[in-house]
C-alpha cells in the first residue's frame, strides 16, 4: 500500500495513440487503423471509468464520420462526457517548417470549425508531437486560432537546449503559448509501464514537480492497452515517488496556470531534428508550393469576380484545401514516406491544382469578358492580371497565334511596349511566345494589345550588351567563367560593388550517405565534386532580356541553367533543369558573398528569422538574404536568393547555398544499414525544373522589395487572350491596395459563413506601422495598426452599410 508522503510530485498520465495516416504504409491502411484505434479507445472507456483519451486531427474524425457513423456517435458522447479530449485543432499534425503561413492558418480554420460543428468544442491545446521542428511564428497562429497551449517533442534535449520542459513560447509579435516538451516519447509499449513511468519521474524537480507522461501504442495507432492501464492502477497504489492521475493536456495546463510558476520564456524557432527533411523529395515540396500559391491567387480573383461581375464563388475550394492540408502531414511533406505514398500525394495535389486552376480561370475570364475593348482589325488584346496587392513590374510570357512582323505591342494608353519572341511551347509554325515587361496595378489588371495600327510608333528599345560569356545592362555586368560555367563576376555598376567574392552559382555535389531523415546530422559539407560546363551559349537576345544557357555535367547527371538579365529589371532570373542520376549524394548551388559584418535572414511562415552563419542546414520558405557592409565603400549592401520550390539552405561563413536535392533511399530509417548488394529505390531521380532569382540590393532586404519579388516569382501574372467587345469595366483597374510596402495582403477570400469577404494581411519586417488598405470599388478603407510581424484578419461585409471588423483566424 502506498504510504503517506508530503511530496507534490505528480504525473498527469496522458493516454493517446499517435496515428501516422501515411508513413511506411499508404493512407488506406492509415484510414483503417484510425477506426481500429478509435474503437480500442472507446472499449477502454467502457472497461475503465477513470480512463481518459486524448486525440487530435480533424481528418481522422471525418473519416470515421463518413465510414462508421455509429462509432462517431459514440465518440460524440464521450467528448460531451469529458473523457475523450480533443486537442490539436488542426486538420492533421503537419510538417511545421515547410507549409506556408496561410496553410497553418487553414489547418486551424478547417480543424477548429469541424470540431465545433461536430462536437460543440474547440481545441485549447495545439498538438504536434512528432513534427520535425517548429517555426518561430507558430505561437501567434495558435493563439489567434483559439489555442493558448502547445505540446511538442522534437527537437529533443540532445538537439536543442531549452530552459525546461514547460516554457512560454513567444513569437515576434509578442504572442505566447504555454508549451510542454514531452518526456522521452509520445507513445509507449503495450505492456507494463513501470519502466516508462520511472524514467519520467526523474524529470520531476521543484517547482516543476508536476509533468505529463504520455503513454499508449503509437505511430501505427493502437492506443492505451489493458496492460498499460492496469499497470498505472497498480502503481497508483504502490508508487511513493509521484501521484499518478489519468488526465489530459487541458487539465495539466489549467493546473499549471493556477500554480503561477516561474515559467521561462523562449523566443526562437524550435530546431533541429531531421535536417535532411527540408530537402527530401523535391516533387512533393514543389507540388505543395504550387498548390498553396495557385489557391491563394484563385481565391483573390474569385473574390473580386464574385463582387464585381457576380461570378459564383467556387464551392470546391474547401476540398482543394483539405487535400493540401492532409498532404502536409509531417511524414508526407517531409519526404519520409514510402515511394507509393507519393503517387497518392501527387494525385491529391493534382486535384487541388485542378480545382484552383478552374476557379481562377472562371474568375479572370469573367472579368476580362466584361472589359470594354474597342474593335480594331488584326488587334489581339492580352489582359494581364496581377494577383498581388502592390504595383508590380514583372516579366510576362504568353503564347499567341498568328503573330506577324507588322505587329507591335501597346498598353491601354496606346504606348509602345518592347517585346520579343522567345521559344514557344510548341515546335511548329503559327505559335509564338511573347516576353514583355508589364506594369500592373495593385491586385488588378491591365490590357495590352498586339496591333498593326500604322499610326503607333514601334518601340525603339535596344537589347542589353551580351555575348556567350557576359550580360550587361545599365545596373549590372555579369561575367561567366568559360572553363566552369560559373558566375565569375556580378558587378553592381551603380553601387560600385562586386557582389560575389568567388565563383558563384556553383553546383556542388556532396556525399550524403545518411538515412531519409538525416538523423543526427546538422551539416552537409563533404564536397566530392562539382558540375563542369560542357557548353555556354547566348540563346536569347532582344529588347526585353538576354539569356545565357550553361550546360553542365557531373557523372551521369546533367544540369542546364538559363541565366536571364533584363533591360528594365534589377534581378537575375535563372531556370535550372536538373537531370539527376546520383545516389547517396546532395546537390547545392553555392554563392560566395563579398560582405563583412553580416546578418543572415530566412523567410519563415508569416515572418522571418535571423540565424548564425555556422553552416547548419536550415529550413526556409521562398527566400533567404545575406546582407552586410561592402568592403569597397563601407556601405550596407546585400543579396537575396529566391526560388519557387525549395526549402533547404545553408550559410557557412560567407558562403550561402540553396540545397537543390538529395537522393537517399525512400523511407530508410537508421539504424538499418542498406545492403551493398541490395536493390533500392532512390529519391529525386530524373528531371526537375527549378526557378530561382538573384536580387542584389543596396541597403537591407527590408527596403529592397525581397518579400514582394519572391511572391511575384511564386504567384505569377495571369494572362487571358481576349477579343474586342463592349463591357462595363475599364482597360486598367485596381481592386485593392496598401499604402505601406511592409504590409502584405496574403488572403482575400469568401467568408466561411456568408458572402462577405475575409482579408488577411501581415507585417513583414518586424517593425510596427500603421497601414491603410483600400478597396475603392466598394468604398472601403481599413486603417489598422500592425505590430511587428503581426497577422490581422478583417471581415468585410457585402452589405455596404455594415462596418468592417477585425476577426480571428477562425473567422469568429
Amino acid at each position: 500500500m502506498k504510504s503517506n508522503t508530503s511530496t507534490q510530485n505528480k504525473l498527469y498520465m496522458i493516454g493517446n495513440a499517435h496515428l501516422d495516416p501515411v508513413w511506411l504504409w499508404p493512407w488506406q491502411e492509415g484510414f483503417q487503423e484510425t477506426k481500429a484505434t478509435f474503437r480500442s479507445a472507446l472499449d477502454r472507456m467502457n472497461e475503465y471509468d477513470d480512463f481518459i483519451f486524448t486525440s487530435s486531427s480533424a481528418q481522422y474524425y471525418e473519416w470515421v464520420e463518413k465510414n462508421d457513423p455509429a462509432m462517431f456517435e459514440e465518440i460524440k458522447l464521450r467528448v460531451a462526457e469529458g473523457r475523450w479530449v480533443i486537442v490539436g485543432g488542426w486538420w492533421v499534425q503537419p510538417d511545421c517548417n515547410i507549409p506556408s503561413g496561410e496553410s497553418f492558418v487553414r489547418q486551424g480554420l478547417y480543424g477548429q470549425r469541424y470540431f465545433k460543428e461536430k462536437f460543440g468544442v474547440t481545441a485549447k491545446v495545439g498538438y504536434n508531437v512528432d513534427s520535425f521542428g517548429h517555426f518561430g511564428m507558430m505561437p501567434q497562429i495558435l493563439k489567434k486560432s483559439g489555442m493558448d497551449y502547445y505540446v511538442m517533442m522534437r527537437p529533443m534535449p540532445n538537439e536543442k537546449g531549452l530552459p525546461g520542459r514547460l516554457f512560454k513560447w513567444e513569437s515576434d509579435d509578442g504572442s505566447s503559448v504555454l508549451t510542454f516538451r514531452i518526456l522521452f516519447e509520445y507513445c509507449s509499449w503495450s505492456k507494463d509501464l513501470e519502466k516508462h513511468i520511472r524514467r519520467c519521474e526523474t524529470e520531476l524537480r521543484a517547482p516543476f514537480d508536476q509533468l505529463m507522461c504520455f503513454y499508449g501504442v503509437g505511430n501505427h495507432g493502437g492506443g492505451p492497452t489493458k496492460e498499460n492501464i492496469e499497470s498505472i492502477k497498480r502503481m497508483q497504489l504502490e508508487d511513493e515517488t509521484a501521484e499518478l492521475v489519468f488526465s489530459s493536456p487541458n487539465d495539466f495546463f489549467a493546473e499549471m496556470e493556477e500554480r503561477q510558476l516561474p515559467i521561462p520564456v523562449v523566443h526562437d524557432d524550435l530546431q533541429h531534428h531531421a535536417s535532411g527533411c527540408y530537402a527530401a523529395h523535391s516533387g512533393v515540396k514543389q507540388w505543395n508550393r504550387r498548390a498553396e500559391n495557385l489557391m491563394a491567387a484563385a481565391e483573390k480573383m474569385s473574390s473580386i469576380a464574385s463582387w464585381t461581375t457576380g461570378q459564383p464563388y467556387p464551392q470546391d475550394y474547401d476540398r482543394a484545401w483539405k487535400n493540401i492540408l492532409f498532404n502536409q502531414f509531417h511524414d508526407i511533406l517531409a519526404g519520409t514516406s514510402i515511394e507509393s505514398a507519393y503517387e497518392d500525394a501527387r494525385n491529391e495535389y493534382g486535384e487541388s491544382l485542378a480545382i484552383a486552376a478552374r476557379g481562377l480561370n472562371y474568375a479572370v475570364q469573367s472579368l476580362s469578358w466584361n472589359i470594354d475593348i474597342e474593335e480594331e482589325e488584326h488587334m489581339k488584346p492580352i489582359v494581364v492580371f496581377n494577383p498581388h496587392a502592390w504595383y508590380s513590374r514583372v516579366n510576362v510570357e504568353v503564347e499567341v497565334g498568328g503573330l506577324k512582323d507588322e505587329h507591335i505591342l501597346v498598353d491601354d494608353e496606346s504606348r509602345a511596349v518592347p517585346f520579343q519572341s522567345v521559344q514557344p511551347a510548341a515546335t511548329c509554325s503559327g505559335r509564338t511566345r511573347l516576353s514583355f515587361i508589364a506594369e500592373l496595378p495593385s491586385l488588378g489588371y491591365r490590357v495590352y494589345k498586339l496591333t498593326m495600327n500604322p499610326s503607333v510608333p514601334k518601340s525603339s528599345a535596344s537589347p542589353i550588351q551580351a555575348s556567350d560569356y557576359t550580360l550587361e545592362n545599365d545596373r549590372f555586368r555579369m561575367e561567366f567563367d568559360p572553363q566552369t560555367g560559373y558566375i565569375a563576376s556580378l558587378m553592381d555598376k551603380r553601387a560600385g560593388v562586386e557582389v560575389f567574392r568567388d565563383l558563384a552559382a556553383r553546383p556542388v555535389v556532396i556525399e550524403d550517405k545518411t538515412d531519409t531523415w538525416s538523423h543526427n546530422v546538422f551539416h552537409f559539407n563533404r564536397v566530392i565534386g562539382q558540375f563542369k560546363a560542357e557548353s555556354m551559349q547566348l540563346v536569347e537576345h532582344g529588347p526585353v532580356k538576354s539569356v545565357i544557357r550553361v550546360k553542365s555535367v557531373y557523372g551521369n547527371s546533367r544540369l542546364v541553367q538559363d541565366f536571364t538579365m533584363y533591360r528594365e529589371l534589377d534581378q537575375i532570373d535563372v531556370k535550372a533543369t536538373i537531370d539527376w542520376r546520383e545516389q547517396f549524394k546532395m546537390l547545392k548551388l553555392v554563392f560566395p558573398v563579398n560582405f563583412i559584418f553580416t546578418r543572415q535572414s530566412y523567410e519563415q511562415p508569416y515572418g522571418f528569422i535571423e540565424r548564425e552563419h555556422n553552416g547548419e542546414e536550415e529550413p526556409g520558405q521562398a527566400w533567404i538574404d545575406y546582407s552586410g557592409i561592402t568592403r569597397e565603400h563601407n556601405t550596407v549592401y546585400g543579396v537575396s536568393l529566391m526560388n519557387d520550390s525549395k526549402y533547404s539552405y545553408s550559410i557557412h561563413n560567407k558562403e550561402m547555398a540553396i540545397t537543390m536535392l538529395r537522393s537517399p533511399i525512400y523511407a530508410h530509417h537508421d539504424p538499418l544499414v542498406p545492403s551493398p548488394n541490395g536493390h533500392y529505390s532512390f529519391i529525386d531521380q530524373g528531371i526537375q525544373i527549378v526557378h530561382y532569382s538573384i536580387l542584389p540590393h543596396e541597403g537591407n532586404w527590408e527596403t529592397a522589395g525581397t518579400v514582394m519579388r519572391a511572391a511575384e516569382l511564386n504567384q505569377r501574372p495571369i494572362t487571358v487572350i481576349e477579343t474586342y467587345h463592349k463591357g462595363s469595366l475599364s482597360q486598367r483597374d485596381s481592386f485593392l491596395s496598401v499604402d505601406q510596402d511592409q504590409v502584405v495582403v496574403s488572403v482575400l477570400k469568401k467568408a466561411e459563413d456568408s458572402d462577405d469577404l475575409i482579408l488577411r494581411a501581415y507585417e513583414t519586417t518586424k517593425s510596427a506601422t500603421r497601414a491603410v488598405i483600400r478597396l475603392p470599388k466598394w468604398n472601403r478603407i481599413i486603417e489598422a495598426d500592425f505590430g511587428p510581424c503581426e497577422i490581422k484578419t478583417f471581415l468585410i461585409p457585402k452589405n455596404a452599410d455594415a462596418p468592417v471588423r477585425e476577426t480571428n483566424l477562425i473567422e469568429w
